[in-house]
């Protein structure tokens, strides 16, 4: 498998740094680069004067419309320069119940989703609607980066966070391309059961499975001493040096459809790292 196509979102002008990250990674990967813009319509007043629906109910769609076409405007001008990938870009508007269906739609067709984080500061509500929708709607895995963006050069050291999960089992295998690029692959296990379904040899199997494709991997069984398990593997990315967390994402129902869950947003808040997560 290969990332021939990757796609990536805007919904506001700030996020220009994921869309470079994306182009980034685009060329390392000699991929379909996909960009949306989404003009998002927010608007859900309690109530109108008489008569004066129809004409705030349009100009909120006019708004959302000129943010669409501008964000598609600013990502021609910065792509315009860019000779080395493949790329194509289009805008669309919708409204803030909407904007789930409208990426996973695009997402179920693409390799990869890349995105900026969706927490701290300008991160803005919409971005974390994107990423449950690519993820849990599109079943696309998602790259999420930080601000500072992806390095020219792929990840050296990666750490899979495994838990024998199914959703940790999906997102190792979406993140092949990326373990076989890399010197080292730590499979890193916290404080795991012994009744687990791996039993006495937790991670075994997996790390014999990343050999066969030339992942070169090594186990790591951690007691574990913080508070949350996420927090026991960032304390562990940060001292093995990774440049990259793979990890499943995980969620809870609302209304049929899934949310982040606590684990998987606890990393994404507090972790630096770039962090794959598929579901």
């Amino acid at each position: 498998m290969a990332y021939k196509t990757i796609l990536t979102v805007l919904t506001a002008k700030d996020h220009i740094s994921h869309l470079e990250a994306a182009t980034v990674l685009a060329a390392r990967e000699d991929a379909h680069l996909d960009v949306l813009c989404i003009g998002a319509d927010h608007s859900n007043a309690g109530y109108y004067f008489p008569g004066a629906a129809p004409y705030v109910y349009q100009s909120a769609i006019d708004d959302a419309t000129k943010r669409a076409k501008d964000l598609e405007e600013m990502v021609r001008n910065h792509m315009s320069g860019t000779s080395d990938i493949r790329w194509s870009v289009e805008s669309a508007v919708a409204q803030t119940g909407s904007i789930s269906s409208l990426v996973a739609m695009q997402a179920r067709f693409s390799d990869l989703t890349v995105l900026g984080r969706p927490y701290g500061e300008g991160a803005g509500g919409d971005l974390e609607v994107v990423i449950e929708a690519a993820l849990f709607q599109g079943g696309c895995p998602v790259l999420v980066v930080p601000e500072t963006g992806l390095p020219a050069e792929p990840p050296r050291h990666i750490m899979i966070a495994w838990n024998q999960s199914a959703e940790a089992m999906t997102a190792t295998r979406r993140a092949l391309p990326l373990l076989k690029q890399a010197e080292t692959v730590e499979v890193t296990l916290v404080d795991p059961s012994p009744s687990g379904p791996e039993r006495s040899d937790p991670g075994g199997a997996l790390t014999q499975m990343l050999s066969r494709h030339g992942v070169r991997a090594e186990i790591a069984v951690l007691a574990r001493m913080e508070p949350a398990i996420s927090d026991e593997l960032i304390r562990r990315a940060a001292e093995i040096g990774a440049d990259m967390i793979v990890m499943g994402a995980y969620g809870h129902s609302r209304f049929r459809e899934a949310i982040l869950g606590g684990a998987t947003r606890n990393m994404l808040k507090k972790t630096a790292l770039p962090v794959l997560m598929a579901h």
